[in-house]
């Protein structure tokens, strides 16, 4: 006797399409959800609370969304849909990797619970926006001549989501503060020279942030830095 085999825990995995009703469709729940997590982060989400934002119960929801980890996936595909990769035939690799890194950076800020769902969520990279966000950067580093595209693709999502997490992180502390950027840092800093005051390099370090240009060009040039770094050492894996 065969042993019973469990479900595969995936959205993507049952293929089923549902019957699209215009009061509560698949697509009206996973709009909201986005919306929800993009204003009160990935711990408050759940199918009760969502039921109550689209006037709806919890029941009907899972007519559409089998479980909440499946609703997970759906948010989490939504917004990989708006991550721009430009055409492997364009003239430039780098440009062309800086474009696609900059775009994933912008779509973290918009929703900063994308990384930790990103971790969480199994099998979402069977997602459609995922899976054509994974073909065109490997079309773009294949077209450009690297023998292992997805290593690079890797390498280029573990910058990418490392650097971009722990920015939103730190701009959901100052949303939380209800001051600008420029204000929080400016009533943080002398707490933080004073714990620097017996670290010489550091010490330094905080002297130039106080006086730092608008903090977001300092986020942004940071962010290219290190892009320009990693970009110079991928171009060392080009074969010749």
């Amino acid at each position: 006797m065969a042993a019973k085999t469990n479900p595969i825990p995936s959205v993507w995995a049952r293929q089923q399409r549902e019957a699209e009703q215009p009061a509560l469709s698949r697509a009206a729940i996973v709009r909201e959800a986005v919306a929800m997590l993009d204003a009160e982060g990935a711990e408050a989400l759940s199918m009760r609370k969502l039921g109550g934002r689209l006037n709806a119960g919890a029941t009907s929801l899972y007519r559409h969304v089998a479980t909440k980890d499946e609703l997970m996936e759906l948010a989490l595909d939504e917004v990989f849909g708006e991550i721009d990769v430009p055409p492997a035939d364009g003239p430039e690799w780098r440009a062309a990797v800086a474009e696609a890194a900059r775009s994933f950076r912008a779509t973290v800020l918009r929703h900063p619970w994308l990384p930790a769902l990103l971790g969480q969520a199994g099998l979402a990279y069977l997602g459609p926006n995922l899976i054509s966000y994974s073909e065109r950067l490997a079309a773009l580093f294949t077209a450009a001549g690297f023998p292992e595209p997805s290593r690079a693709i890797d390498t280029l999502l573990s910058y990418t989501v490392g650097m971009s997490s722990a920015e939103a992180a730190w701009l959901t502390t100052v949303a939380r503060s209800g001051e600008t950027e420029a204000a929080f840092i400016a009533r943080l800093m002398p707490a933080a020279q004073q714990v620097a005051a017996d670290h010489e390099h550091l010490v330094a370090a905080y002297a130039a942030a106080a006086v730092a240009p608008d903090p977001v060009e300092l986020r942004n040039a940071k962010f290219d830095y290190g892009l320009e770094v990693f970009l110079d050492g991928l171009a060392l894996r080009l074969p010749g």
